[in-house]
């Protein structure tokens, strides 16, 4: 744009909009004399007075002052906090919307700004749970609960202590909870409990502000195979004295409750996971079922949020590798090694690559586990052990980090030339960037997004590239 581009809005004026469309991301699109506004809690056909908040050259940012023609999307949302609360975008909408929504953003993504040619974009896999589907849940506590405007003036609310979600897009806001609808009604139950147990013992909550204070998190990882609850309590110290009661009454008062650790986090990172850790009643460890595979899943383990869809993403995966038993296969950023031992019962040898060394090491244990001797495991630098593999890939399966592929990863995958490629992402935008310079040498086959995230827009994608004849 030139130096004398004059802005069709100005921050902080209102403007009466329709909303166009939704991006990745969750918010809304519009625009003033082309000029795009990106509007939280908006959706396709909201006729809307806003207000400008930010302002940048290709695009601006605006909340909803009042919407003065709903769209026919929009549904009145189950949850009492939805307006607040950062953990779900999307429950103003019909999980069926939602689906269709997520489809499109999908597609949007290989159109713009890059055009990937035609190929079909399947409807989203759904969801057997839209509610209630997630296997972990991480909540903040803090020394000041933030108020909503109707909870302003109410003299009998107390502003002491909170426990619950985040206000979105604030690091230090905390919207104090007592339900969650992502979780089960045990971990529900447990959340209260913790929550009241820990005013009436008068346990400090953590400033996030003043790093004073004890309890920091509350993180609650339930297993769908067997229903038990890991109650992880993350604090600024070891605090084993302190909650080793709590412990007793959350063993005693809850039958789902199969282990309480205590994660120590001195550091002023806010980050639920410590350098020490204590088990304070019951076991280490709990365990869940993802098709054929159990995994022991610790505290700070790494874990697919949702159980059943992980499920249908490998079986998606699986079908696009087309697995004969004859096949060498690489697993690019294979993580704890999921995805890969779904690969290694098909194939004839699989090859993981991850750069943490710690979640190799969980990778390793696994295949132990289930005898999967066809695995070789590399921990580091992706882009410099694909160079050290002499044998080189019949399939290739990625299932790279929100920014997508490193450009030397890409390349040598060109290099490489496996015959098949299966893309999974958690990001359409970067996965279409890599696919428009893998298309150099492939053709995209089909592409099946798969929703893990319900009530979100969140969306897991799984795309088939074939070598092009020649």
């Amino acid at each position: 744009m030139s130096e004398n581009f004059v802005y069709p809005v100005k921050k902080g004026h209102d403007y009466t909009v329709t909303v166009e469309s939704l991006a990745f991301g969750g918010k809304g699109i519009a625009r003033v004399e082309e000029y795009v506004l990106f509007i939280r809690r908006a959706l396709p056909g909201d006729v809307c007075r806003i207000r400008v908040t930010k302002r940048k050259r290709s695009f601006g940012e605006a909340r909803i002052l009042a919407i003065e023609q709903p769209s026919p999307l929009r549904q009145q949302p189950p949850c009492e906090h939805f307006e607040w609360c950062g953990g779900c975008t999307w429950q103003n909408m019909s999980y069926e919307n939602q689906l269709m929504q997520k489809t499109a953003i999908v597609k949007q993504a290989f159109k713009r700004p890059d055009d990937l040619g035609d190929f079909p974009v399947l409807d989203t896999l759904p969801a057997a749970r839209p509610y209630a589907y997630r296997n972990k849940m991480e909540f903040s506590f803090a020394d000041r609960k933030w108020l909503t405007p109707q909870d302003l003036d109410n003299p009998e609310i107390s502003k002491a202590f909170a426990l619950g979600l985040h206000v979105p897009g604030t690091f230090d806001k905390i919207l104090h909870i007592e339900r969650c609808l992502l979780q089960s009604d045990p971990a529900n139950d447990i959340l209260k409990y913790v929550s009241r147990y820990a005013q009436e013992a008068g346990l400090p909550a953590y400033g996030i502000r003043s790093h004073e204070g004890l309890l920091r998190f509350l993180v609650l990882r339930q297993s769908r195979a067997t229903g038990e609850i890991m109650v992880n309590l993350v604090t600024s110290r070891d605090a084993r004295e302190e909650l080793t009661p709590l412990a007793r009454g959350l063993m005693n008062t809850f039958k789902e409750v199969a282990s309480v650790v205590n994660n120590v986090n001195s550091r002023k990172a806010q980050i639920a996971q410590g350098e020490q850790e204590f088990l304070l009643a019951g076991k280490s460890s709990i365990s869940d079922t993802i098709g054929p595979f159990t995994f022991d899943i610790s505290a700070n383990s790494f874990f697919q949020t949702n159980t059943d869809q992980a499920a249908k993403l490998y079986d998606v995966a699986l079908e696009f590798a087309g697995l004969s038993g004859r096949e060498t296969v690489w697993d690019l950023y294979c993580g704890t090694g999921t995805i890969t031992l779904f690969l290694a019962r098909k194939a004839k040898q699989v090859y993981g690559f991850e750069i943490v060394p710690g979640a190799i090491e969980d990778a390793r244990n696994n295949a132990r586990r289930y005898n999967a001797g066809n695995i070789e495991w590399f921990a580091g630098d992706v882009r410099e052990h694909m160079k050290s593999v002499a044998e080189t890939p019949d399939v290739l399966v990625t299932d790279p980090p929100r920014a997508g592929m490193h450009p030397e990863v890409v390349e040598t995958i060109l290099e490489v030339k496996p015959g098949r490629i299966v893309y999974v992402s958690c990001n359409p935008t970067t996965m279409a960037r890599d696919m428009k310079t893998l298309q150099q040498a492939y053709n995209v086959v089909r592409v099946q997004p798969v929703d893990m995230f319900p009530q979100t827009y969140h969306i897991e994608t799984v795309a088939l590239l074939e070598l092009k004849p020649g």
